[in-house]
């Protein structure tokens, strides 16, 4: 019974420990890669969606949409680009959206009309090469509501304060048990030691008692009037 207690605590501390360090590497990963234009990972680039605008047909507002830096000059009609907005509503902001149409802007550099998917409305402004910020791969479902999560108060005491607080505690108590197991042992071995040491003197008295006795016998065989008459 005991023994099983200490292998299911072995095992949610490791638990603990494997998800609380996932947790800080993704933290960490999160923050200094997600929604960062000039930040990629070998060509890809993550945001987190902000809107629903895309949802009809590829993601969703929380989802985080992985895109990859590509010469916009390959882009078409269909495909799904990040781009920094310059609409009033939006400016600034990473977008994610569908091309409509291939266009020039009103200096004549070539360009992109945007839509949402959701609103089959488009984009106020044409979106020009150098606002481009990647081709859409791939999106990975609520992780971007995670991650807003996390970077709240309550999200950090829930995914990092108290798991790690939890680790803590399984810990010391494993510590404060071996290190009683170990005076424990240490005592068991100097009381082993101590009665060892009393077994030890006890033979020597036996012994020492037989030698006594042995020599009494002999001394007394020797005394005067114990010899035989010729």
């Amino acid at each position: 019974m005991k023994k099983g207690i200490d292998t299911v605590r072995s095992v949610i501390t490791w638990i603990l420990l494997i998800f609380s360090v996932a947790i800080m590497v993704f933290t960490f990963v999160s923050v200094k890669v997600f929604d960062k234009n000039d930040r990629s990972i070998f060509g890809y680039k993550a945001f987190v969606v902000l809107s629903d605008s895309m949802k009809a047909t590829d993601f969703e507002a929380g989802d985080v949409a992985v895109v990859k830096e590509v010469d916009p000059s390959t882009l078409k009609e269909g495909d799904i680009i990040s781009f920094v907005s310059r609409d009033s509503a939006s400016y600034g902001e990473t977008v994610t959206h569908k091309i409509r149409r291939l266009t020039t802007t009103a200096e004549g550099d070539p360009g992109f009309v945007t839509y949402g998917t959701s609103t089959d409305t488009d984009d106020q402004t044409v979106v020009d090469y150098y606002s481009v910020v990647g081709k859409y791969q791939f999106r990975i479902p609520k992780v971007g509501r995670f991650f807003n999560f996390l970077k709240t108060v309550p999200g950090y005491v829930c995914c990092i304060l108290i798991p790690f607080m939890l680790f803590i505690l399984l810990q010391g108590i494993s510590t404060v048990k071996a290190f009683r197991q170990y005076k424990k042992e240490q005592s068991d071995a100097i009381q082993a030691e101590r009665d060892e040491l009393a077994a030890e003197k006890k033979r020597t008295e036996e012994m020492m008692a037989e030698i006594k006795a042995l020599r009494e016998q002999l001394g007394g065989s020797d005394a005067p009037g114990n010899e035989d008459k010729e």
